[in-house]
């Protein structure tokens, strides 16, 4: 059957305005008998994704939504080309992790808490020790928004090399280093199995008992226990998290009732932040695909991410 340049979108529920960013793209949306690659747009739904790629073997790439990329692992494979939305959410999840800092650098989340006037709480984000764990767009991002606070930053990935407006890059090996003395640390890197409980108790003990977690990566990068531990006993002065483990957060779960703790419900970027941003993300790698130029956001098969 002729498949040749065509794009699938799957599953069948998926929202118009996706099929809408392939046609401006200059594809031809069909259905997998006859597409070459597929836009995926269900993020929580690999065992859909599977299947569909093992009655359409000849599918050659396949388009996934969201940066995260770990619910797809079981799926991916070597023997196509896979891309994810890495970097297209930077700009807005870049925004949530100074508008999370300042709120609690600056005491806002706690003062918001209160019913009675209290007393002066807080410390500078201007010319603070920044220490920023991950090395993609997100990173990238905030380190521009951070430029007029004159911070020092400290950025920490597993491939060392140049970043702009970074003081400071050091490899994964180097991380408890670079939280010594740090006022903030920032958590925006991909969650694989080497990450996975980057952050516990010992991580926090060499922490200056000042200084605030921002975590806009996923929940699993810290070990919520030795967190919870942390902030109860004032080991750091506290934590922003727009992800948490487990995901969501149960009602009675002992963060909601800490002071020096601020939860958003994974809303770095919302779904009126998203379309227009991944609709652009699949109109441009649909154009590439029918010119046979280089895709965006191509996954690390290897690496999972």
């Amino acid at each position: 059957m002729e498949h040749h340049k065509r794009i699938a979108v799957a599953p069948s529920n998926s929202p118009e305005w996706v099929r809408a960013a392939v046609l401006a793209g200059g594809g031809e949306v069909a259905e997998p008998a006859e597409a070459s690659a597929v836009v995926w747009t269900a993020a929580r739904e690999p065992q859909g994704l599977a299947d569909l790629l093992r009655e359409n073997a000849h599918i050659e790439w396949v388009q996934v939504p969201f940066a995260g990329i770990e619910n797809f692992v079981p799926v991916i494979d070597d023997s196509r080309t896979w891309t994810c939305g890495k970097g297209v959410y930077a700009e807005p999840v870049a925004e949530h992790v100074l508008a999370l800092a300042l709120a609690g650098m600056r005491n806002i989340a706690q003062y918001a808490r209160e019913t009675s006037w209290s007393g002066p709480v807080g410390r500078n984000l201007l010319n603070a020790n920044v220490t920023i764990v991950g090395g993609g767009g997100i990173t990238e991002s905030l380190i521009r928004l951070l430029t007029p606070f004159g911070c020092s930053i400290t950025v920490v990935r597993r491939t060392v090399e140049h970043i702009e407006g970074a003081d400071t890059v050091v490899g994964t090996e180097n991380l408890v280093d670079a939280l010594v003395g740090a006022d903030l640390v920032v958590l925006a890197l991909s969650l694989t199995p080497e990450t996975e409980g980057l952050l516990g108790r010992p991580e926090f003990e060499v922490m200056e008992s000042h200084a605030w977690i921002v975590n806009v990566a996923r929940g699993a990068h810290i070990v919520t226990d030795d967190l919870v531990w942390a902030l109860q006993n004032n080991i750091i002065g506290g934590a922003a998290l727009d992800v948490t483990n487990p995901e969501p957060l149960p009602t009675d779960h002992p963060l909601w009732k800490l002071s020096n703790c601020i939860i958003t419900p994974h809303v770095g970027n919302t779904p009126e932040m998203a379309v227009p941003l991944l609709s652009e993300r699949i109109t441009q790698n649909v154009s590439r695909y029918l010119a046979d130029e280089q895709l965006i956001g191509l996954v690390d098969v290897r690496n999972g991410y």
